[in-house]
């Protein structure tokens, strides 16, 4: 006998989301303010390459144009098989949010100097690619200092309280 047939009510197995790419420097130099996950504008061979977990969004930020937000510098490299059916590796890449969200993120750039930086890239649970933006404002030397103590405190901290218990 075969194996039994998977009923159409029957739930499937959620997929744990995927992490493509991460802006690990995004913390140190900026102190994150609100976050919000938008959908991404993208053409097939960039799913494809984003599939194969090659892309990049440490030098990239977003940017308000035209009541849109747009993704710029963000570098998701030609998917090799593609041939001339490829996509430019850096070209601005459209964000899917709601108006109101569009609109509070604009104003927060326009009016406080805030910069909308992409924490991280996924695929969500139904396989669809998201980024994780944040507001931000940019950390001075000293802040960045301040910060670099507190973590290195935090590690001695825990070398100390495992040697003691």
């Amino acid at each position: 006998m075969s194996a039994p047939r998977q009923n159409q009510w029957q739930k499937k197995k959620p997929r744990p989301f995927k992490i493509i790419a991460e802006n690990r420097k995004a913390r140190f130099n900026y102190e994150i303010g609100e976050v919000v996950e938008a959908g991404i504008a993208l053409t097939g061979t960039e799913v494809k390459s984003l599939r194969q977990g090659k892309a990049t969004i440490a030098e990239s930020y977003a940017d308000a144009k035209g009541g849109e937000i747009w993704l710029v510098n963000a570098n998701i490299p030609e998917y090799l098989q593609a041939s001339r059916f490829n996509h430019t590796p850096k070209r601005p890449r459209k964000l899917l949010l709601h108006r109101r969200q569009i609109d509070k993120l604009a104003a927060a750039v326009d009016r406080e100097g805030m910069t909308i930086i992409p924490l991280k890239m996924f695929f969500n649970d139904k396989g669809r690619a998201k980024i994780e933006i944040a507001l931000g404002r940019g950390k001075k030397l000293h802040d960045k200092r301040e910060t670099e103590k507190k973590r290195s405190w935090e590690r001695e901290r825990g070398r100390l309280m495992r040697l003691k218990g």
